[in-house]
């Protein structure tokens, strides 16, 4: 028996009035669980209109009085985070342990955005004319909006929301139509601790919701993390809606193995960081760089049989490393792209295809794969497959393999795998890419540093969370001030050099 989900707006469910409807997977199983209202530009139009109404309160509202919330509703999160993880595996196949991590990366930060007094402060310049004082302010931008993809139906909008409500915006959530209950159940637990109605909303849709945020007049900020050709969409549409817009977007991360690199260390890091979530990462590393041909037979000949012997299963199942793609289409996708890798001439070294498992028949599995010999020109190579696909390319030495990197359109994260820290100093320095992992496989930064690549995986101008997310969610205000204490200049036609009395 199926469900009818409903939108969060105002601080209460809301039923949709479109008509209209998505279904939701249980992917282990194959069968529809439940039924996504998908909301018409009225039901967003509305529901901006929710939150431009909280907006004034909440915005001056004392940073410390909105930490109090954010602590409230941070020891709600770790109370309910079990039940969380299992309505998000329930919906996005992946391990609980991984969606337990994945909220837990979420609640770090909350965390960080505890600190919010401290990170507004603004500066203070006294005197720096006669009687004339300067300072600076942050203030919120206002309405702000997130879009967010199926892959962390928890951690991205916790990546959003938490930093922007901080810093005294009100909020209008977009989550994936694909897996939105667990979203749901975080803006309710939101509400249950204490945030007032109309600062949190969360409406569930297609394009026509996204594209009625993007029209919206009320909307002064958009936050984006999903492919490369939506979120150029949504840049290039927001932008000439003169709103501020962070698109953080498609990936293909290599991990680059030289030839004196730990060798069970990157065997084990290639495993968790490839595998890992079905490979539904924008962090995904999804091309190993094998440094020398003896350094390519080494990794593959001990990496093919940890890949033959992945524990692929449902997420009830405690034993599984690995659970089903998201969705039908998308397994058909990933598959298609297998075919072409072999098409194209790459060696299938093992391959995922037609996994069955007994009682899940009908779920949407795939083993995982791996692909040696891969050239820089084949689809496998060029494309984000966003599934358990590992493409081994062979080059000749370190300079070739920076080269490499640096060529590829995306530049999300990228990792080397080396004991020589001067090579690591180097390739760290060097290559065009956002986020740099050495001997570490992917590298998201912690709470209080920023997240976003370089290149096509990030349009706009700010990354997410850390310093750059309060940068993004605020607007600088300064101001400079005179108090002439009955010193009186007459009329000045000219700019005021500072040195002058």
């Amino acid at each position: 028996m199926t469900r009818d989900l409903r939108h969060f707006i105002g601080g209460r469910p809301v039923e949709g009035t479109s008509g209209r409807f998505g279904d939701i997977y249980n992917p282990a199983t194959g069968a529809v669980t439940a039924r996504v209202p998908l909301a018409s530009a009225d039901e967003v139009r509305n529901a901006v209109g929710v939150a431009a109404e909280a907006l004034p309160a909440w915005a001056g509202t004392p940073p410390p009085k909105r930490v109090q919330f954010l602590f409230a509703f941070r020891e709600l999160l770790h109370e309910h985070l079990d039940a969380l993880a299992e309505l998000l595996s329930s919906e996005h196949g992946k391990t609980v342990p991984d969606a337990r991590g994945s909220l837990s990366r979420g609640i770090e930060v909350i965390e960080f955005a505890c600190g919010i007094p401290q990170l507004l402060k603004g500066g203070y310049n006294e005197g720096v004319a006669t009687g004339v004082d300067v300072y600076s302010v942050r203030q919120p931008v206002g309405v702000c909006a997130g879009i967010t993809p199926f892959n962390f139906p928890a951690m991205v909008p916790m990546w959003m929301f938490p930093v922007a409500i901080a810093c005294g915006n009100t909020f209008v959530l977009k989550p994936s139509e694909k897996d939105p209950s667990v979203t749901l159940r975080i803006a309710e637990l939101a509400s249950q601790a204490g945030l007032p109605d109309g600062v949190l909303n969360v409406v569930n849709g297609d394009k026509e919701a996204v594209d009625a945020l993007l029209a919206h007049p009320d909307v002064a900020a958009i936050s984006f993390v999903g492919s490369t050709a939506v979120g150029e969409y949504i840049y290039r549409e927001g932008c000439a809606n003169g709103k501020r817009v962070q698109a953080l977007c498609g990936a293909k991360n290599h991990m680059v193995v030289m030839p004196d690199a730990d060798m069970d260390q990157a065997v084990d890091a290639a495993m968790g960081a490839a595998y890992g979530s079905a490979g539904e990462r924008c962090m995904a590393i999804s091309v190993a760089v094998a440094v020398g041909e003896k350094t390519a037979d080494e990794f593959v000949e001990r990496l093919s049989p940890r890949v033959q012997a992945l524990k692929v299963g449902p997420y009830t199942d405690q034993d599984s490393e690995m659970g089903p793609i998201v969705t039908r289409q998308s397994l058909d996708r990933i598959t298609g792209y297998i075919e072409k890798g072999v098409a194209e001439g790459a060696e299938l070294v093992v391959d995922g295809r037609g996994l069955s498992l007994q009682g899940y028949e009908n779920g949407f599995f795939l083993g995982g794969c791996l692909f040696d010999r891969v050239q820089p020109g084949m689809s496998i190579y060029t494309d984000e497959i966003f599934g358990p696909v590992l493409c081994v390319v062979r080059v000749d030495d370190y300079e070739s393999a920076l080269k490499l990197v640096d060529d590829h359109e995306y530049g999300n994260g990228v990792a080397v795998f080396t004991r020589d820290g001067d090579a690591a100093r180097n390739f760290a320095s060097r290559v065009n890419i956002g986020m740099v992992g050495i001997n570490v496989p992917i590298p998201v930064p912690v709470a209080y540093h920023s997240f976003g690549g370089w290149k096509r995986s990030l349009f706009g101008d700010h990354h997410m969370h850390g310093p750059e997310g309060v940068r993004f969610y605020t607007r600088l205000k300064t101001v400079t001030g005179r108090w002439p204490s009955g010193i009186r200049t007459g009329a000045e036609f000219h700019f005021r050099r500072s040195s002058e009395p």
